[in-house]
C-alpha cells in the first residue's frame, strides 16, 4: 500500500546561508516554516568573527523570522575562523551559548571566503581550545591550489588537510559539510564517532552534467560543484543508509537572478522553499522512507549534543510544481527544481 502522508519529528537544517537585510527578509521564512533550528553560516561581509557580531546577527535573524510568521525559529550561530583567531574567545562564546560551532573556510574556496584560513596550521591553537571546550568544527572541504582540478578539490582536501586534522584532534567533533564525492562518504564512514557529514538535496539529485545541459546552466552551479554520477550515487547510498554519521544540511545559498546570470556568476543553489520535499523524493526513490526521520530530525542534534525537537511536521503525497521564480519585493530568485514537479508537499 502506498503511503499518502508522512509525519516526522520536526527537523533541523544543519547548514544555511540566510544573508542580511532585504535578502534575509526574503528567504528566512522558507527555512523557518520547515525547520525548528538551523546552523547559520558566518561568511558575510564582514564575516562573523566575534561574540558580539554573532549576537547581533542572531537578533536580526530572530526578528526577521518573527516578522515572517515564525517566532519560534532558533538560529544556531557559527564563528568564522581566520588565521590566528583567539581560541579562548571561541571557547567563551561556546560556553555562553552564542557559538554552537566554528566554520573553517579555506581562503578563496567559495563565496565569502576571502578572509578564510590560509593554512590550517594557523588555527591549530584555536582547534585545541575548541577540542577542550567540546565545540564542533564545521568544514568546507576543498583545497584552493590552482594546480588541482576543481572536480578533485574535495578528495585532495581529505588527503592534505582533513585526515591530518582528525588525527591531530581525535576529541574534536568535525562536520564535513556538503560532501560531494564517494571519497568523502567513505572517509566519514570509516572515521571515528566524532566525524559526521551533511548532504545537500542538490548533490543527491544532480551530477555535473546539469551545469551543461543544453547550454550553461548557472542555477545548477554551487560550490563544491556537483561531481560525476558515480559520486551522486555514493551520496544517495550514504544519506539513505540510516547511518547516524550523515544528516540534513541544505547549504541553501540564495543569490538574486542577475547575480547568477552574469559574467562570473555566483555559486549557490536556493533550495530552501522545497527542501524537505526534495530530500523526501530521494528517500522514496531509494526505498528508504523508514530512514528519512533519522536523517532529517535525529542524527544532527544527536551529533551536536542538542535535544531532539518536540513537534512534528507532515508531508502529503500531493503533486506540486515548483515556480520558475520567487519574487519578494525587488528581489527575484530561482529556486532549486524550478519549473519541475515534486510528488510531496509540506502540509
Amino acid at each position: 500500500m502506498t503511503e499518502t502522508t508522512l509525519t516526522i519529528r520536526r527537523p533541523d537544517d544543519w547548514h544555511v546561508h540566510l544573508r542580511r537585510d532585504a535578502m534575509l527578509e526574503a528567504v528566512v521564512g522558507y527555512t523557518a516554516r520547515q525547520f525548528a533550528r538551523a546552523i547559520v553560516m558566518p561568511n558575510l561581509a564582514p564575516p562573523i568573527t566575534t561574540i558580539e557580531m554573532a549576537r547581533d546577527y542572531r537578533a536580526e535573524i530572530v526578528a526577521a523570522a518573527a516578522a515572517a510568521g515564525h517566532p519560534g525559529f532558533v538560529p544556531l550561530m557559527t564563528a568564522y575562523l581566520i588565521d590566528g583567531i583567539d581560541g579562548a574567545m571561541l571557547a567563551r562564546g561556546h560556553a555562553e551559548g552564542v557559538f554552537v560551532a566554528a566554520k573553517l573556510y579555506p581562503a578563496h574556496a567559495t563565496t565569502g571566503s576571502a578572509h578564510g584560513v590560509t593554512d590550517v596550521a594557523r588555527i591549530y591553537p584555536a582547534l585545541e581550545a575548541m577540542e577542550r571546550a567540546g565545540m564542533p568544527l564545521c568544514v568546507h572541504g576543498e583545497v584552493t591550489d590552482p594546480a588541482v582540478d576543481v572536480f578533485d578539490r574535495e578528495a585532495v582536501f581529505i588527503e592534505r588537510v582533513l585526515g591530518q586534522v582528525v588525527r591531530d584532534f581525535p576529541g574534536l567533533k568535525v562536520i564535513f559539510e556538503h560532501i560531494t564525492t564517494a571519497e568523502a562518504a567513505a572517509f566519514v564512514e570509516s572515521a571515528g564517532p566524532n566525524v559526521a557529514a551533511t548532504v545537500t538535496p542538490q548533490h543527491l539529485h544532480i551530477n555535473r552534467n546539469a551545469m551543461f545541459a543544453g547550454g550553461l546552466r548557472p542555477h545548477a552551479y554551487c560550490l563544491p560543484v556537483a561531481k560525476r554520477e558515480v559520486h551522486r550515487l555514493a551520496l544517495r547510498k550514504a544519506a539513505t543508509s540510516g547511518s547516524p554519521k550523515f544528516f540534513l544540511g541544505t547549504d541553501t545559498a540564495p543569490h538574486e537572478v542577475h547575480r547568477k546570470e552574469m559574467d562570473c556568476g555566483c555559486a549557490g543553489i536556493f533550495n530552501a522553499p522545497h527542501a524537505l520535499e526534495s530530500y523526501l523524493a530521494v528517500f522514496e526513490e531509494e526505498g528508504a522512507l523508514a530512514h528519512f526521520e533519522g536523517f532529517a530530525s535525529e542524527h544532527g542534534p544527536r551529533f551536536y549534543g542538542l535535544p531532539l525537537n518536540e513537534g512534528t511536521v507532515t508531508l502529503e503525497r500531493v503533486a506540486q510544481e515548483v515556480p520558475a521564480r520567487i519574487e519578494h519585493g525587488a528581489i527575484s530568485l530561482v529556486p532549486f527544481h524550478a519549473g519541475q514537479a515534486l510528488n510531496w508537499r509540506l502540509v
